[in-house]
């Protein structure tokens, strides 16, 4: 059962290096996989000349969906305005450090077993013990003769004790924030290279990250081979004081708002959480303990303006890094050779869905993020429509790097210059989460356990919806054509369905059926079948889509397969709590049960 050619599958592993090219991309290639192509093309630079440079700017907790990036002059000037913003790009887990190991290893949560920012199912000690530290994205990056930098955040658990035990691997160099300081924005550690961790008491974090930002991307330019820089400012993320690297001690720290640059601290007075319709709603939304939530006083709301203003003020600090940072890069000629990237490791909410600040849901504020990308032949001022992941940068770096893609990877490369707007793509993503969801903020404080679920968010011509299931089988179903900040759960059996109700000409239930199994293949999917998860229920290929899938007659076939479910909550990632883990496959002799080959 395949979908794709052997020669396909080979060049999608990174095998076939030597496919020969066609003026589309590589001959032989399904239609879905070409993105990767032009990208190797265009930017593989021949011999004797030197590939690009890669600046990748982190930032902690910012949103998009709150107009954050109205508040950055400096970020619309050079990236808005010089580069392309990918409009719908989302992270694949809404927490930090799952986030950040999915970014790095192109690999979804439930195939990292990293999904959680403390031991026993996260962390930096649980990114050591799954192999990481000697095969993700900087190792593989200097493997292809680039020299590889970071400063800020790498990861949560990575602390003052054991950054040592053992350092991280696959940089030239490195100064990295180390908890129980990393989000103390007054008092940050610091550890350079192999040096013991400085604590800078007194000190704003930002003026020293961006010092040391600098720093090493002189280094980077002096150094003349192509750099792969990567700058990790803890900003907007709430500040923190005391250790938060295992859960035993996260009840004694003290979560407060983010504390900006001085310089900084009196700007936008008159702000506010923009008040969408879904800012703290009359009627209780979401289901699970999202659906008890009382409605927020005045109290909680004059907070939540007031942390939303602090999350602003904090992000002057990175607008000002970005600007010094293009500024050297012009300085030193390296701008017109230089991709850079700027994204969030995941979303944020303030006062939506009646929620205190904080992450973790499956809301678009909490999974949509920025990312902006500016580089040669990036279309300047554009707006992509594109699907796009964090687990598709990894494989974007690489076609950038002119690396053949790894058969591990759970994504595909993001088709970055105009002339490639119009390559098909994928319309899902994949969204997973377990464990906690915890309110931040000097007011919050709660911590709500029962907050696994799996989700699909899944967008073309003519739709636009989310569905989930949680870990107490409650389902969510949302057409955000019709109800675009997700107020309305039309999934039968909850208050908002209506029984006539259409999505494409087709029932509710129909639909259901078909968004189920395609969540029941994401949620275990492996490489090439998270890209191309219809591959896997239609292996004859006759089926590339929701709109594809909706024929009457694959009406019998989803309905005997079985159903995303639980059989209960657990705060990390193990098997026999997850429910069906194999999808059946149509064929047209009647549907079988079949495992990728």
């Amino acid at each position: 059962m395949t979908i794709l050619s052997l020669r396909d599958i080979l060049w999608y592993a990174g095998v076939a290096a030597a496919v020969p090219w066609s003026d589309n991309g590589p001959k032989h290639l399904h239609p879905d996989l070409v993105a990767q192509g032009p990208d190797l093309k265009l930017n593989t630079k021949g011999a004797g000349t030197q590939k690009p440079n890669i600046l990748f700017i982190l930032t902690d907790d910012q949103d998009i969906e709150m107009n954050s990036l109205d508040y950055m002059p400096f970020v619309q000037k050079h990236l808005l305005d010089q580069g392309t913003l990918f409009r719908n790009h989302f992270v694949t887990t809404a927490l930090c450090c799952p986030s950040r190991v999915s970014l790095w290893t192109g690999r979804h949560s439930h195939n990292t077993n990293v999904t959680d920012v403390n031991p026993p199912y996260g962390g930096y000690p649980k990114f050591i013990s799954q192999g990481f530290n000697e095969n993700f994205l900087p190792v593989w990056l200097q493997g292809a003769g680039y020299n590889t930098y970071y400063t800020g955040k790498l990861f949560n658990a990575h602390t003052t004790k054991n950054y040592n035990n053992p350092h991280v691997k696959g940089f030239t160099a490195s100064d990295f924030l180390l908890d129980p300081w990393t989000y103390n924005y007054l008092n940050p550690a610091y550890q350079r290279n192999h040096d013991p961790p400085i604590i800078y008491h007194g000190q704003h974090t930002l003026d020293i990250l961006i010092d040391k930002a600098y720093a090493l991307l002189d280094d980077a330019v002096a150094s003349e081979k192509p750099f792969f820089l990567a700058v990790a400012p803890v900003a907007p993320h709430s500040n923190i004081e005391g250790d938060i690297s295992s859960i035993d001690e996260i009840k004694n720290a003290v979560l407060s708002e983010p504390i900006p640059l001085r310089r900084h601290a009196h700007l936008f007075p008159d702000a506010k959480v923009p008040r969408t319709p879904h800012f703290n709603p009359d009627k209780p939304s979401g289901v699970n303990w999202i659906a008890q939530r009382p409605k927020l006083n005045k109290t909680l709301v004059d907070h939540n303006d007031y942390y939303y203003r602090q999350r602003i003020r904090a992000l002057q600090g990175v607008d000002e890094l970005v600007d010094g940072l293009f500024r050297r890069l012009e300085e030193n000629d390296q701008l017109d050779n230089t991709y850079i990237f700027y994204t969030a490791d995941n979303g944020f909410h303030v006062s939506q869905h009646r929620l205190n600040p904080g992450k973790e849901c499956g809301f678009e504020d909490d999974i949509r993020v920025p990312l902006i990308v500016r580089g040669p032949g990036v279309a300047a001022g554009d707006i992509s429509k594109a699907v796009t992941t964090h687990i598709d940068l990894a494989p974007t770096i690489f076609g950038l790097a002119g690396i053949p893609p790894r058969d591990d990877f759970d994504g595909l490369a993001i088709p970055l210059e105009k002339a490639q707007a119009t390559v098909k793509r994928h319309e899902h993503v994949n969204v997973e989460y377990w464990g906690f969801a915890a309110e931040e903020g000097s007011l919050g404080g709660a911590i709500y356990w029962n907050n696994t679920y799996k989700s699909l968010r899944i967008i073309g011509e003519n739709y636009n919806l989310y569905y989930s299931a949680w870990c107490n089988n409650e389902h969510q179903l949302y057409d955000l054509t019709t109800d675009p900040y997700q107020l309305r759960n039309i999934y039968p059996g909850y208050a908002d369905y209506e029984e006539n109700q259409t999505i494409l000409g087709a029932s509710l239930t129909r639909v259901i059926h078909r968004l189920d199994s395609l969540l029941l293949v994401l949620k275990s999917c492996k490489g090439v079948v998270c890209v191309k998860p219809w591959g896997k229920l239609h292996p004859d290929g006759d089926v590339e889509s929701l709109p594809d899938s909706l024929l009457p007659t694959f009406d019998p076939f989803y309905e005997q397969q079985q159903s995303v479910s639980f059989s209960r909550c657990e705060q990390g990632y193990i098997l026999d709590a997850e429910g069906p883990q194999d999808a059946l496959s149509y064929s047209r002799d009647g549907a079988h049960w079949s495992h990728w080959v």
